[in-house]
This record gives C-alpha cells, structure tokens and sequence, in this order.
C-alpha cells in the first residue's frame, strides 16, 4: 500500500534535484527546468495532503493554481531566453544583465 510517505520522499527528492539545477545550473533552460521541478515537488505534496485528508479538495485546488502559475512562468521565461538569444546566442543567465537598455 502506498502511503503518504512515499509521497514526500519523491517530493523530496524532486525539490532536491530541482534546487541543484538551479543552484548550479548557468543555462537559461536548465534554470527554468529545476523551477518546474520544484513546482512539480510543491504540486505532488498539494495533492497527497489533499488525498489522505478526504475531506477537502483545496490541496488539488491549489495545485491546479500552481499548473497554471508554471505555465504563464514558463512562456515569459521562455520569451526572455529567445530575446536573449537573439541578442547574444547564448542562454547564460549571467549575461542577463546585458539586456538592459
């Protein structure tokens, strides 16, 4: 039988795995794949809280929120790599400062 923790620790390690890629990550991409990562993290604990409550559907609720906050994150990003691409051909977020003006 599956139980909670078995939830958590997959939402553990998703975050985790999501954290190094944004921690040490310097492309734009893998930077915006390690987010979604932890929002997937944040989502799966959303929905077995939600799951083994059984009383209230806010946790799958809000996860359905955060769906759609990871897509609108997603194409602004997304936009923001393709102009910086444009710019300079490379995707490193340290030269992300360059952009301005």
């Amino acid at each position: 039988m599956i139980t909670i923790e078995h939830y958590l620790v997959i939402s553990a390690i998703l975050l985790s795995l999501g954290l190094f890629a944004v921690m040490t990550k310097r492309n734009g991409i893998a930077v915006l794949m390690g987010i979604e990562l932890i929002l997937n993290a944040a989502n799966i604990n959303l929905v077995a809280f939600s799951h083994f409550s059984t009383r209230f559907l806010s946790g799958q609720i809000f996860a359905i929120f955060v769906i759609i906050l990871a897509a609108a994150e997603a194409a602004i990003v997304l936009a923001i790599i393709l102009a910086m691409y444009a710019n300079r051909q490379v995707v490193d977020i340290d030269l992300a400062d360059t952009m301005k003006g």
